[in-house]
């Protein structure tokens, strides 16, 4: 369970009454975009579904029974915290904000290119843009979901064209396991050679590519890499 001076309330505020819990924001946010990836009950700091976590007051079973339709624990924690609200305070926010503001302008950096150069924007040019469209990053939404909205603000202020190329990685047999780690989502193809080597074809984002041989050649010495038209 995550400790109470690091916890929030999650309030969800119905039928007159206020129903909160203790949790996590950090893992609130994980727990919303994939709740498989996380531990339900290290999202939460009491096992407890409090009226007013301050004061200590518990609702009535016949309360939660009116509200939830059940009293069991999940239930009651996964309605409050899909249709309540997180009480954060302005630190918490600021931290969380910057952190996935990071998280987009990255993303976006990794994957859109600028039509001129082809090469990548770089991150700082991203901020700069995002911060003259005054673009707003939700806390709690995805970086998924606010990829898309951001590179609509952004799209008059600077040049961004999404494409895709096509790389082809040769490495020494000794180094396929940590290489075919880092790039086993991506390969299109992959062959052994007769000399021992191993070959795989990958596509990735075109912002992507250089980071992405960066990365290669850390776990292969080597490396023989080049682009496919």
């Amino acid at each position: 369970m995550v400790s109470l001076d690091d916890a929030v309330i999650a309030r969800l505020e119905k039928g007159g009454n206020r129903y909160e819990i203790l949790v996590d924001p950090e893992l609130v946010t994980k727990w919303k975009d994939n709740p498989e990836s996380v531990d339900f009950e290290e999202m939460l700091a009491t096992d407890e579904v409090w009226s007013d976590v301050k004061s200590g007051d518990r609702p009535t079973g016949d309360a939660l029974m009116n509200i939830f339709g059940t009293t069991e624990l999940r239930t009651c924690v996964e309605k409050i915290l899909i249709d309540g609200s997180i009480q954060l305070t302005t630190s918490q926010r600021k931290k969380m904000v910057s952190d996935k503001r990071k998280q987009i302008i990255h993303a976006i950096a990794s994957t859109a290119t600028d039509p001129k150069t082809r090469g990548p924007h770089p991150p700082i040019r991203i901020e700069h843009a995002l911060d003259e469209a005054r673009f707003s990053v939700d806390p709690f939404l995805s970086v998924e979901r606010q990829v898309a909205d951001a590179v609509q603000a952004i799209r008059s202020l600077i040049p961004l064209q999404f494409i895709t190329v096509r790389l082809a990685f040769r490495v020494s047999g000794k180094d396929y396991g940590g290489v075919n780690k880092l790039l086993r989502d991506m390969i299109q193809k992959e062959e052994w050679l007769e000399n021992g080597s191993w070959a795989c074809i990958v596509e990735c984002p075109g912002g992507m590519k250089s980071d992405l041989i960066s990365r290669v050649a850390k776990r292969s010495s080597g490396l023989d890499v080049k682009e496919l038209d």
